[in-house]
């Protein structure tokens, strides 16, 4: 009787750890994440060994850093400049941070998160950024642009330094501040408009225009505070970005003799040393280590939103 009571617990056993085993082999919830691009925040990956993880960006990756590479893979392929590959390295909980930087000089934090092999958790197969509203290029509104910014049209591109009055000039007056702007650059130039201040909130209206003789593509704009720093062996230079809460521009290609026109709104810094400086950046794609770099007054010409 005791023989067969040991062989029943036997069998039952066998079947409970049979049906454990058949529930570990089972595939984890898949999720599919689709996201805003946003430098300012950091996003969370679920991770589980035995499983790769794809994040894919709206351009292409320079480069991928990670916190724990002991602990934690991360590819990127040539052949697909987009995507970069996470996987754990160990079966074992894991946490650290990963942190990708595009072409264009943005970039995503993550951290990535690994229960272990043993976790029933979802886990993240693609996690895909959509690009954010303002990677969206298309003709500002008219609320951002004042008259001194709007796109010119002529039948013959007109440069800084042309002389732009004509008799059968239908706007002299507004070619004539194109011309009077002060441009910085030489293929590529770059001119401010005016300024205005809303609250802690900082609109820069400006100008670009293509000198050379190629087509040009422009990157996104940006915005730094830069200054000097004192160390033991002199002086360093130190730049800080300042996140952009929105830009504008009518277009990111660039004929020869053609201009845009644009707006950047950020939330100016509180205060800053004497030494420190605002500093519009505007880059082409091709030239990304030479961008012009154009200063900003810390405090606006005018109150209110550009007209």
């Amino acid at each position: 009787m005791k023989i067969r009571t040991s062989l029943v617990q036997l069998a039952v056993l066998s079947f409970l750890l049979t049906v454990r085993a058949t529930a570990q082999a089972d595939p984890p919830d898949a999720r599919i994440v689709a996201l805003t691009l946003n430098p300012q925040k950091v996003t969370v990956l679920h991770l589980r060994p035995g499983f790769v993880s794809s994040v894919r960006l709206p351009e292409e990756v320079s480069s991928v850093v990670l916190g724990d590479p002991a602990a934690f893979k991360g590819e990127h392929s040539e052949a697909e400049p987009r995507l970069v590959f996470f996987k754990p390295s160990s079966p074992k909980p894991a946490k650290t941070n990963a942190l990708i930087t595009t072409r264009s000089g943005r970039e995503v934090s993550l951290t990535l998160v690994s229960e272990g092999s043993t976790s029933q958790d979802a886990v993240d197969y693609v996690l895909e950024y959509e690009p954010p509203h303002s990677f969206i290029i298309g003709p500002p509104p008219a609320s951002f642009l004042i008259g001194e910014t709007k796109h010119l049209e002529s039948p013959k591109p007109i440069g800084p330094d042309e002389n732009p009055t004509h008799r059968n000039d239908p706007e002299p007056q507004r070619r004539e501040q194109f011309q009077n702007r002060e441009w910085q650059g030489k293929e590529l130039r770059v001119a401010l408009g005016r300024s205005e201040e809303n609250g802690q909130d900082m609109t820069v209206a400006f100008s670009v225009l293509n000198s050379s003789s190629r087509m040009i593509e422009l990157l996104p704009p940006q915005v730094q505070l830069a200054g000097t720093a004192k160390q033991k062996h002199g002086k360093a230079i130190t730049a800080d970005p300042v996140a952009l809460k929105d830009y504008r521009i009518s277009t990111r290609r660039l004929a020869p003799g053609a201009s845009a026109d644009g707006v950047v709104v950020f939330e100016r810094p509180a205060f800053k040393q004497s030494t420190d400086r605002l500093l519009l950046q505007i880059a082409q794609a091709e030239e990304v280590d030479r961008p012009v770099v154009v200063p900003i007054s810390f405090v606006a010409s005018g109150k209110g939103w550009l007209q």
